[in-house]
């Protein structure tokens, strides 16, 4: 029987790009880059990804152009008994898409949220006497309490459902009718809707790079992304992160990949749209690596600047009393001394003064021990 075909090469291209470039790529791929080596854990990625992705990548592709039919139908065309793989992929996409369609939920929310003249996350809420921040929004953080209390609206215990939360509920039928509506006709709709759905996330992307790298620290943030520590490759661990991580961002084995192919020609040229496609989720993860270790950079040079301006009051104090001129510290302006320049001067003391100084509280103030710190709260 005819099937459907793209109406143009760039809405097929955007298709595959719009799929496979998604949490995997702006959330996750940053974060276990910051947790297995920064520089090591992308060569180690990259490797992956031209030995094992790019290839069965490319598999889903032709075996999806060559058949046209969808997964079970390319699976039973290899065999009938290799049909429940091809009945499996669809079950493990309807998971997805619960979940996918539940953080889309949140981030409606948080749009609607948005358009107030304050922003509700901004300042805690007054308590019950309309005279002190609500104490349990003062110990932790406005976000993180409009998080948990006002978006999430979480119950006591496990065991306490909490009932329906209203706008979380009508923001999750908000989703579920995007999605209808931009598949409701096929591909007819859907390549008109990804003109925008994977387009803009970049344009999105552009602007926090932009705003990150313009940060106060956001080049030490960028100079230890790039810092490959090599000694995490023999732990096997990092591979089988970065091995699943390639199958996640490309999207291989959903099924997604063999179904968007199918609408091809089959003399299209799937080589080249495998290496594009591949590519273009290779760069997008490092587009958003950037941003995200230029606000760590900013976020760990803030808490080391803090961290020398509190050493330096104490130095000020402890100087006179235990008759340490032989420091010679560059400056007692904290301002003027600039983390880096402070740890090589902490490094340089001998091991028992060190000690005695560790002693009263003062402590070394390294960018590359706050950058492995993962915020947790912001």
């Amino acid at each position: 029987p005819t099937r459907p075909a793209w109406s143009n090469k760039v809405e097929y291209i955007l298709a595959q790009v719009g799929f496979s470039v998604g949490l995997g790529n702006v959330w996750r791929f940053p974060y276990l880059c910051h947790q297995n080596g920064g520089g090591a854990f992308i060569l180690l990625y990259l490797l992956i990804l031209l030995v094992v992705g790019i290839p069965l990548f490319f598999l889903e592709l032709a075996a999806g152009q060559s058949v046209r039919q969808g997964s079970i139908g390319v699976w039973q065309h290899f065999s009938p008994r290799l049909v429940g793989i091809g009945f499996a992929s669809c079950v493990v996409c309807g998971f997805v898409s619960l979940y996918y369609n539940v953080i889309i939920a949140w981030s409606l929310f948080y749009l609607v949220n948005s358009f107030r003249a304050t922003l509700p996350w901004a300042s805690c809420p007054l308590g019950a006497n309309h005279s002190q921040p609500e104490p349990e929004c003062a110990q932790s953080s406005p976000t993180t309490y409009f998080w948990y209390r006002k978006a999430l609206d979480v119950s006591e215990s496990i065991g306490a459902s909490g009932g329906v939360n209203l706008a979380l509920a009508g923001c999750l039928l908000g989703a579920w009718a995007l999605v209808c509506g931009a598949i409701i006709r096929g591909i007819k709709s859907s390549g008109k809707v990804l003109y925008f759905s994977s387009v803009f996330p970049y344009v999105v992307l552009f602007c926090f790079l932009v705003r990150g790298l313009l940060l106060d620290g956001a080049a030490n943030g960028v100079r230890i992304m790039f810092t490959p520590q090599l000694a995490v490759w023999g732990d096997m661990q990092v591979w089988r992160q970065a091995a699943t991580q390639v199958f996640f961002s490309l999207g291989l084995g959903f099924g997604s990949v063999i179904a968007y192919s199918s609408y091809n020609a089959r003399h299209n040229d799937c080589h080249g749209d495998g290496l594009l496609v591949a590519g273009i989720n290779f760069l997008t993860s490092m587009l958003a690596t950037l941003v995200v270790f230029a606000v760590l950079g900013f976020r760990a040079t803030a808490i080391a600047k803090a961290c020398v301006a509190r050493n330096m009051v104490l130095l000020t104090q402890l100087l006179p009393a235990l008759k340490l001129p032989a420091l010679k510290l560059p400056t007692l302006d904290p301002g003027a001394l600039p983390p880096p320049q402070y740890s090589a001067w902490y490094h340089k003391l001998p091991a028992e003064l060190g000690a005695a100084l560790q002693g009263h509280g003062v402590t070394d103030c390294r960018l590359e021990d706050e950058m492995n710190k993962v915020p947790r709260d912001e």
